[in-house]
């Protein structure tokens, strides 16, 4: 490492890293400067890749630094695309762990589409292995413990990153190590093949995946394995001139111990990466935390020397990232199940190591090395006619769809033009791609097709904009209609009163009439409920003097069955109303009355001969009022009126006459 140490606290969560390097990617970016959703201010551009851009911003509304992962916007009307991108925001969310690289929010402003995340400010694996080659045991394992603690609260979660690599992996100033990148993230056991490939990074890659496309938590501790391989030795541990002999060799070569790279390093770091990195998923640590824990295990069995190892190899002579370090799709083909990579459009051919390994080889010059050297050239030869019919297919008659996706329309042309290949226009609408851009193509980016064939280019119209019709004074349901059949939603319904539009009608719309608007806006609306009336009041009037009063004011009236006793309304008069008196209501609304029974009666205890005290007592609890003549100062009840057993309504007065 140049001479430059690099320390590290045996923590998951307090990793120190000293000497990591953190370099500001920033070009010019339109936006770099810009407010994105009216509170993120774009400062610096961190980093680039294939799917998104990642900038350095500042919350407005927090006031705090974060990282904020911005995709494409040519790639942010492709539905599977944002998709992916929620689908990391969501999974992300649900990981809450100090060496997980927190999402914060999600959205969209116009074209384009977001996360805020978490800011760490430091540098990539990969930037630390580009600058210091390999690392130490010990700092190859303080990198790989907190990796490892974030993988398995994954796998516990039920979550397969599927994508790890050097690239992923944040190495903060303060020493913190932070997977980040869960754009590929997916439940353990799915399937991860598209209609079109394999998705990963060919470096790191599980054998299971190139397959059959299936990721498991042991995919995961694969690609930790070839990191491990990585940092020890500061080199793959495959290579190859293309992706496919790249991933010939996962499928059929095993990777092998770091020491056969770097003679000297301790017998339990081979154990620890092999193992990882076997070919075989069940050979492999179930997940992440298995493999936590058989790191820790080989850790503690390892002398202070054998952690401090230095390792040979200079700074800055780690080779630079290729396509096969880039997330990218992986065609599935026959050929990858049954072992043998596709044919690559290249004049040079690797011939895989089973058609010329000789257990036996003969001895020099003899019939049988004639004969295995006649095999080999026939094998050859073979080989090379096929690849030859193969890049005539492939390549010599059909080519790849260029992406043309949010090009303008002279743009999309040359590119075009470039691959030999005829366009022809169409335009449609478009709420995120500016009008002239490109919004799609037939067949689609990447697609095949002949040499000379046609490209269907849909360029963007703008977006689709409607006036809102003018619906007032027609009846509600077909107001409606009018609004959805010009591509615009009814919304809420307000209801009000109007002297001059009929009940029923509509009174206005919001946005106003002509007003132009996005398909599949919502347009509110006010009805009218017509002239409004005062409600009369009628309570203890007659039920025939009631309805005559209420009909006049323009309103209907419905007499209750049920009447009730009431000790202020005579019989038979109004006892009481449902629409409050002076409360304003439409006319033609229905006001309900109920009758009176007059007061309720009840029957009159008889307290004659009782002590006037207890009598008292009684009738006031029975609901009635005493009054007490004292004739005598014995205290007996000897007569009393109305009589005991009387019917009377509450609150009447009981005479009692003592004695």
């Amino acid at each position: 490492m140049s001479g430059r140490r690099f320390t590290a606290l045996n923590t998951v969560t307090d990793t120190r890293l000293v000497d990591c390097r953190f370099v500001d990617t920033t070009l010019q970016d339109p936006l770099v400067g810009q407010v994105l959703d009216g509170r993120y201010r774009i400062e610096a551009r961190v980093a680039a890749g294939g799917m998104a851009t990642v900038y350095r911003a500042v919350d407005t509304r927090l006031d705090r630094v974060l990282a904020l992962k911005v995709m494409h916007p040519a790639l942010a009307a492709d539905t599977a695309f944002v998709e992916r991108f929620i689908r990391e925001a969501k999974a992300v969310a649900r990981l809450d762990h100090p060496n997980v690289v927190s999402v914060y929010d999600q959205g969209n402003d116009g074209r384009y589409v977001y996360l805020a995340m978490e800011y760490v400010a430091g540098c990539t694996l990969r930037e630390l292995l580009h600058e210091q080659g390999a690392l130490s045991p010990r700092a190859a394992l303080d990198i790989l413990e907190p990796i490892l603690a974030a993988l398995g609260a994954a796998h516990l979660a039920g979550l397969v990153h599927r994508d790890m690599k050097p690239e992923n992996v944040l190495i903060g100033d303060d020493g913190r190590v932070k997977v980040a990148d869960f754009g590929l993230v997916r439940a353990a056991g799915t399937d991860t093949t598209s209609t079109s490939g394999v998705l990963g990074t060919v470096a790191y890659l599980a054998p299971e995946q190139i397959e059959d496309g299936t990721a498991e938590p042991r995919s995961d501790v694969y690609a930790c394995g070839v990191m491990l391989y990585e940092m020890l030795t500061g080199d793959k541990p495959h290579h190859g001139g293309s992706a496919a002999a790249v991933l010939y060799q996962h499928l059929h070569e095993d990777v092998p111990p770091p020491s056969a790279e770097v003679p000297g390093l301790a017998p339990g770091l081979d154990t620890l990466v092999v193992g990882a990195a076997a070919r075989d998923p069940l050979a492999r640590p179930a997940d992440a935390v298995a493999l936590l824990a058989l790191l820790r295990s080989v850790r503690a069995g390892l002398t202070g020397p054998e952690l401090d190892a230095v390792p040979p190899q200079a700074a800055g002579q780690v080779p630079p990232a290729g396509t096969e370090d880039r997330t990218t799709v992986l065609p599935r083909t026959t050929t990858a199940r049954h072992g043998m990579p596709p044919l690559e459009k290249t004049s040079r051919f690797q011939v895989p190591p089973d058609l010329v390994r000789d257990d036996d080889p003969p001895p020099a010059g003899g019939p049988r090395s004639r004969r295995g050297l006649v095999a080999l050239v026939t094998a050859l030869a073979l080989i090379l006619g096929i690849g030859a019919v193969v890049w005539y297919v492939d390549s010599g008659q059909f080519t790849r769809v260029p992406a043309l996706l949010d090009l303008t329309a002279g743009q999309a042309q040359q590119q075009l033009r470039a691959a030999g290949l005829g366009e022809q226009v169409a335009q449609d609408f478009s709420e995120t791609i500016p009008r002239g851009r490109v919004i799609s193509t037939d067949p689609a980016p990447g697609a095949r097709i002949r040499g000379n064939g046609t490209v269907e280019v849909v360029l963007s119209r703008g977006p689709r904009r409607v006036a809102v019709p003018d619906v007032r004074g027609s009846a509600l349901a077909r107001a409606r209609q009018a609004i959805r059949d010009a591509g615009l939603v009814p919304g809420t319904v307000s209801r009000v009163f109007d002297d001059t539009v009929p009940a029923g009608s509509v009174i206005s719309t919001d946005p106003a009439p002509g007003t132009p608007r996005a398909s599949g806006d919502a347009v509110a609306l006010t009805v009218s409920r017509g002239r409004a009336v005062a409600v009369p009041n009628v309570v203890g009037a007659t039920v025939s003097d009631a309805e005559q009063q209420l009909q006049a004011a323009g309103l209907k009236v419905v007499v209750s069955g049920t009447p009730v006793f009431s000790d202020d309304v005579p019989k038979d008069s109004v006892a009481r109303q449902d629409l409050a008196p002076g409360s304003r209501v439409a006319q033609g609304d229905t006001v309900t009355l109920t009758v009176s029974k007059g007061q309720q009666l009840f029957q009159v205890p008889d307290e004659t001969g009782k002590d006037v005290k207890a009598a008292k007592a009684e009738l006031e609890a029975a609901g009635f009022k005493v009054s007490v003549i004292q004739l005598f100062f014995t205290g007996k009840v000897f007569n009393q009126s109305p009589p005991g057993g009387s019917m009377q309504p509450r609150n009447t007065t009981i005479t009692l006459w003592a004695r």
